[in-house]
């Protein structure tokens, strides 16, 4: 896949570094050319000096053979910029961008091109929330301008669903679970896996069906009538 990233600061280059190791060909841009001096041999990409809020200087970057862009700067009206430009110039089927001040997450969405955003901020209270919580369902990231999310849940000695396997479950149809974190350990879901008091569960939900998939996991069961 090929892959442009706007913004060789440091977010910048750890994702090229690590997207060029996973066998991605990736574009990295950046209007500082001294920044790209001191860091271009490090990093197997093609560096490109340029303005990403500049669409000539975008196509002479090659964006338009790019499948996926990460507007990943450390200015936020960069960013979107970059993310409009990307997908209504040139037509990138992904775009994922950074939202460096959370008062501006809500102006990350498709008007503004963008089809996912990640503000480092609200990630790390979502990882402090799952320290802390245990039988309360955690929000970790947001999919689909916020129609889906990626939750997880500690399943408390409470639960209703402990001690039943996956397939006991009546998962809402919006639901699914994608993995189980257990002694260090991931466990790949299956019909006969057994659910266990402190397994971390990872699932994807619609906004709709997520209170439904928490009660299924927290609830009390209720008494025979």
């Amino acid at each position: 896949m090929r892959i442009a990233i706007a913004g060789a600061g440091n977010v910048g280059r750890f994702m090229a570094k690590d997207l060029s190791r996973l066998g991605h060909s990736v574009i990295l841009i950046d209007r500082d050319g001294d920044l790209i001096q001191r860091h271009q041999h490090r990093i197997p990409a093609t560096w490109v000096q340029a303005d990403a809020t500049e669409p000539l200087t975008l196509q002479g970057a090659g964006l338009s053979t790019c499948d996926v862009m990460v507007a990943a700067t450390g200015d936020d009206k960069v960013n979107l910029v970059s993310s409009l430009l990307a997908k209504q110039e040139f037509g990138i089927r992904r775009v994922v961008a950074r939202v460096n001040h959370p008062n501006n997450e809500w102006l990350f969405n498709e008007s503004w091109g963008v089809d996912e955003s990640v503000s480092p901020p609200h990630l790390l209270t979502s990882l402090v929330e799952e320290a802390v919580v245990v039988g309360d369902l955690v929000t970790l990231l947001r999919l689909e301008q916020g129609r889906v999310s990626l939750v997880e849940l500690t399943l408390a000695e409470s639960s209703p669903a402990a001690g039943k396997v996956l397939g006991e479950l009546a998962l809402p149809r919006d639901a699914v679970i994608t993995a189980i974190l257990r002694a260090g350990h991931v466990v790949v879901p299956r019909d006969e896996t057994p659910l266990m008091v402190g397994d971390e569960i990872l699932a994807l939900t619609t906004l709709d069906t997520q209170a439904e998939f928490e009660l299924l996991l927290t609830a009390p069961e209720n008494s025979p009538s």
